[in-house]
Formats: structure tokens, sequence, C-alpha cells
């Protein structure tokens, strides 16, 4: 299981590799001439505060359910 999971690891880094040394960042360019850039900020900010703010939460109710037992 360990060697699956380095393996596919080690594959996706690879890709990511090679994905950036291909080109540009015309995209981004685009999206920051036309000022979209914050748009796609802000809704990436918005995705990691839900996700932190469930963390928390499932923390504390995990932490509540140690208590009980």
């Amino acid at each position: 299981m360990k060697k699956n999971i380095l393996l596919f690891t080690l594959l996706l880094m690879t890709l990511l590799a090679t994905a950036q040394e291909e080109g540009g960042a015309e995209m981004a360019d685009a999206l920051r001439a036309n000022g979209k850039i914050y748009v796609v900020v802000a809704v990436i900010l918005t995705i990691f505060a839900g996700i932190i703010l469930y963390l928390i939460r499932l923390d504390r109710k995990i932490t509540k359910l140690e208590k009980q037992s």
C-alpha cells in the first residue's frame, strides 16, 4: 500500500514538473489583465476557509465524543 502511494506521489510530481516547464502563464496574465484574478483568489480563499472551519468543527465533535466514552 505504501509503495502504491509513493508511486502515485512521484508520478504526480513528475506531471506537475512537466506542466511548469511547458509554458507560460497566459491564462494568469489574461485574468490579471482583466482584473478577474481577484475573483479567482476570493473563491480559493473562500473554499480554503470553509475547509478550515469544517476541520475545526469536526475536531470539536471528535473531542466531545472522546470525552463521552
